[in-house]
């Protein structure tokens, strides 16, 4: 019975001043937890199904609730400071699949490891940075999570290792992590999440392979958006199915919508890889509202109307609120003053990330290597040099 929220999650409502802790003290005649029905998943060569009933705690609730608020408020922030062009470069938001991250981060460790590709600022905020160190990272300021030299696609914290650029490139990545934490003993394990965009390249099929031979405990997660840049599942891919493009690795397909469905869904996964079984494949059927990215207004190759479908029928946070009302874990009152403390956090964050200076060209060279003494390297012009700090 899943009883025991997530270190990962509790953290972030410690370091956010642990207000669902204080809003539920006032709050004395709740239920403490209940039982729900979830969506069957679908299952390919797995030993062990996920369960279809299972038990969420009013603390755990209020916990997801408020981190999947936390990401849906900054990515929302995030689209209104590209338009106002303070956020300049690439930048691609994660509203609507918040249910991805928070479920997963139920059900593993800080310890593990993480490794995304470029749709990647939720999964900094749950690996542990800040709402204002991310909002800064966006904003090219030197209070970023990077210094202000990753930007939109580029942020890490401890044990996670960042968004990737390059389409599928974190997928072998992810593995030579899980490979050293197979050599280490050290019962961790690796998620390494890629979109159905990239899941047709041939370097995945290549980790597959290795991951598979030298059993790694590596869960590979397919977030299936349903589109790839502009192009949809159906005219990029022969077979859709992508949680049996493993073949030989057992597979688990999702709704990506449910934060339960993924929880119970990656317990189960990453129970099969601590046992020494290998990798598993889980693909998360989830939804993007944004475009593929802020250059692109998502509408010239689907229609408003199924964007507003999704919204009205599967929204995460929606279906996460509706579930708590209905079985009396919560309030409509408390749940709004949840919503009021994420906005006045996203807006202080804002607020720091547009004041913070920007990093100086001396620092630009810095954090190259790691632990490594100074080197000289050649700066904007060949005669400038600029001396490097590790």
């Amino acid at each position: 019975m899943l009883t025991n929220i997530s270190n990962v999650l509790r953290a972030c409502a410690q370091r956010n001043g642990g207000a669902v802790v204080m809003s539920a003290r006032t709050y004395a005649d709740f239920t403490s937890q209940a039982t729900f029905e979830i969506k069957k998943c679908d299952v390919y060569k797995m030993e062990e199904t996920p369960a279809t009933e299972v038990v969420m705690t009013r603390e755990e609730g209020l916990q997801y609730y408020r981190t999947m608020q936390i990401m849906r408020r900054m990515e929302l922030k995030a689209d209104q400071l590209y338009k106002q062009k303070i956020i300049r470069g690439f930048c691609h938001l994660y509203d609507g699949q918040e249910a991805c991250a928070v479920g997963i981060e139920a059900s593993i460790n800080l310890s593990d490891h993480l490794i995304t590709a470029y749709r990647s600022h939720g999964y900094t905020y749950t690996r542990g940075g800040t709402v204002k160190q991310i909002m800064a990272e966006l904003t090219g300021r030197r209070g970023g999570i990077a210094k202000g030299k990753g930007g939109s696609m580029h942020m890490y914290c401890k044990n996670f290792y960042g968004g990737n650029g390059i389409v599928g490139a974190q997928v072998p990545l992810g593995a030579g992590v899980a490979l050293a934490c197979k050599f280490k003993e050290n019962n961790q394990l690796c998620v390494c999440l890629y979109g159905d965009g990239a899941a047709n390249q041939g370097q995945i099929f290549e980790t597959y392979n290795m991951a598979a031979l030298w059993k790694l405990p590596v869960i590979f997660v397919c977030e299936n958006n349903r589109y790839g840049m502009g192009t949809s599942v159906e005219r990029a891919a022969a077979s859709t199915d992508y949680y049996k493009r493993g073949e030989f690795i057992p597979g688990l397909r999702v709704d990506g919508m449910d934060v339960l469905c993924v929880r119970e869904a990656t317990r189960v996964a990453a129970e099969h890889c601590r046992a020494g079984k290998g990798p598993v494949l889980m693909e998360l059927q989830t939804y993007r509202y944004h475009g593929h990215s802020m250059s692109d207004p998502g509408v010239s190759y689907r229609t408003r109307e199924e964007i507003q479908e999704v919204r009205s029928k599967s929204d995460p946070i929606s279906l996460l609120k509706d579930r708590m009302l209905s079985n009396n874990m919560a309030s409509i009152e408390e749940l709004k003053e949840i919503d009021i403390e994420v906005r006045k956090e996203i807006e202080e964050a804002t607020q720091f990330a547009t004041n913070d200076p920007e990093p100086p060209l001396e620092e630009l060279c810095n954090h190259l290597f790691f632990n490594s003494p100074p080197v000289e390297v050649r700066g904007t012009n060949p005669w400038s040099k600029l001396k490097s700090v590790s």
